[in-house]
């Protein structure tokens, strides 16, 4: 059977994605996935097909945020929105002509369930986050911040009617065009029309659980771990091994303040700790700092994290899961999103703290949040919830798709 995985996004889009094709190998079953082209050597390397699609994503989030860019004004975003649609409809239509079934990931999945649609194929619409799920339960996402998630449930409803106005109003337009070039009909709203009635939660139940919805089903899968044969790089083992577990430092995909990586090293000093600081897209470069100090690129969390004594990063769904399944404290520092979700759910959960904002970090604030986060009754919280932590996420996600795929599993493209 063949299978076509869409996304859009950076890393923590895409790895989830390549987890899933990789189980769907396993199984004898051949996947392709369309994603951004920043990651194409990156999935081809796992002997996965990629199909670029998209701009360079790096160029949009990486870099520092004092770095001088022009925003966009409303009627460029509204251009790039209009392009992003026309453009991932006719690359997908292209590439679902070897597809038995698809499946598009995250809210910007736009053309997605209608080049489905036209090639009456089976449509599964996955997201990595139940806040991004219409709730009474918690207000939407926001691009620019967060809302409270102490709202009560008629404010959320209200916030919700507001999201769904403004997906209609930067999409409905030019999706419908495209339909209608493909001989579809037009439809009336795009946020159901993207999650469909049966959308599928990749996360952890225990770490991030589906919401109450009551016009669509939630299938929750569990989180789609890959699995990355490579052991730790040397000069990694060497600094691992030669003192006390340091805290982990990285911003994923995320623009970070200038001399973010001084703050990092000096914040772990102050607590008595060595640092380990990610390069991420902002290219923080902790290589002159000292020692008691450690610069690295993409490395393995599940190799790397559980010998770590905290985890301190932005707040991505599959950061987020890697850092409680090693049982180690983490101190969320979100920018943006979702992020500020997965905040809320360490601090809840008292595995580790909701730390500053990207706006608000400073030394001190990072230090004193920092200081709680390595406080012991946090590590025996986290070390006790990292083992409930499930592993087969991609496993039970793969075999439902085949089951789909085989018109075992009844699935539905629309979800009005």
């Amino acid at each position: 059977m063949r299978f076509l995985l869409s996304a859009i996004g950076s890393r923590g889009d895409v790895q989830p994605l390549l987890a899933l094709a990789v189980e769907l190998r396993s199984l004898a079953h051949v996947a392709r996935i369309a994603v951004p082209p920043n990651f194409a050597e990156w999935v081809e390397s796992y002997g996965v097909a990629c199909i670029p699609v998209g701009p360079d994503v790096r160029k949009l989030t990486g870099g520092t945020a004092s770095a001088k860019a022009v925003k966009p004004s409303p009627a460029q975003m509204q251009q790039m929105a209009e392009q992003m649609v026309r453009y991932q409809c006719a690359a997908l239509m292209d590439a679902a002509q070897e597809a038995d079934v698809m499946i598009g990931v995250g809210a910007l999945q736009i053309a997605s369930p209608s080049v489905a649609e036209a090639r009456e194929l089976p449509y599964v619409y996955a997201t990595y986050c139940p806040q991004t799920l219409p709730s009474p339960d918690h207000p939407p996402p926001k691009a620019g911040g967060h809302y409270a998630h102490s709202l009560p449930g008629p404010v959320n409803r209200v916030l919700w009617m507001r999201d769904e106005r403004s997906f209609n109003k930067r999409f409905r337009n030019t999706l419908n065009a495209e339909r209608a070039k493909l001989g579809l009909r037009p439809i009336d709203s795009v946020r159901p029309h993207i999650f469909t009635a049966e959308p599928w939660l990749e996360t952890d139940p225990a770490l991030a659980p589906a919401p109450r919805v009551k016009s669509i089903e939630i299938v929750q899968t569990g989180a789609w771990l890959l699995s990355d044969p490579a052991p730790l790089p040397d000069y990694v083992e060497r600094f691992l091994n030669d003192g006390e577990p340091p805290v982990y430092f990285g911003l994923g995909s995320m623009r970070a303040l200038e001399q973010s990586e001084r703050m990092f090293v000096d914040a772990a000093r102050a607590v008595g700790r060595r640092a380990i600081v990610q390069r991420g897209w902002a290219e923080l470069d902790a290589s002159s700092a000292g020692d008691d100090c450690l610069a690295i690129g993409d490395i393995d969390h599940a190799k790397l994290f559980p010998r770590c004594a905290a985890i301190v990063h932005h707040g991505g769904s599959g950061t987020t899961t890697s850092a409680a399944r090693s049982g180690r404290p983490q101190l969320v520092i979100p920018h943006m999103y979702d992020q500020f979700y997965f905040a809320h759910r360490v601090n809840e959960l008292g595995i580790g703290v909701s730390g500053p904002t990207r706006q608000q970090l400073n030394r001190d604030a990072l230090v004193s949040a920092l200081r709680i986060c390595l406080r012991e009754q946090k590590a025996e919280q986290a070390r006790e919830f990292g083992r409930r932590i499930l592993t087969n996420g991609a496993q039970i996600a793969a075999r439902k798709l085949i089951g789909i795929g085989d018109g075992q599993t009844k699935t539905s493209v629309s979800g009005q």
